[in-house]
């Protein structure tokens, strides 16, 4: 298991892949985000996507997919996010395309008040298969402590 005390500021990770299909665009986008670009190449031909384009709700979704499977992979003892510090999508995600992540922990502490638990601030790059970053984000993570009671 993998615990706050075993991260370090500059950590870089590379992971996933996830191919992303029309049939999945068009499902999420029907329930969550159905905005025409979502929906149809007929419906994104007129915009600045000019093809049918997946959600950044549902680009963020698939990252969060890759995700959680690295952290049951490498056994990480998370504790989940109180929430996201920045959140950019770069460039749409089209069918067809296969995304993989890129993570860096750029700043950790030990929670002050919750002496069970760390928080990670981590760089998250959404790529595609041309290593165009698609989303990027910086996120806050709750991770527990081996040893709450050492106060290193």
């Amino acid at each position: 298991m993998l615990y706050f005390e075993d991260y370090a500021v500059g950590q870089k990770s590379s992971f996933g892949s996830y191919h992303v299909t029309r049939e999945e665009i068009i499902e999420f986008a029907s329930k969550y985000d159905p905005q025409p670009f979502h929906l149809s190449d007929e419906g994104a031909a007129g915009t600045h996507f000019g093809k049918l384009s997946a959600s950044g709700w549902h680009t963020g979704a698939m990252c969060m997919a890759m995700l959680v499977e690295n952290m049951k992979n490498q056994q990480h003892a998370s504790l989940g996010s109180p929430g996201l510090d920045e959140l950019l999508w770069k460039r749409p995600v089209h069918a067809g395309d296969t995304l993989r992540v890129e993570t860096e922990i750029i700043e950790k502490r030990r929670s002050a008040s919750r002496p069970e638990l760390g928080l990670t601030k981590n760089r998250i790059r959404v790529l595609n298969q041309n290593d165009e970053v698609v989303m990027q984000s910086v996120n806050v993570g709750m991770v527990a402590v081996r040893n709450p009671a050492h106060t290193d």
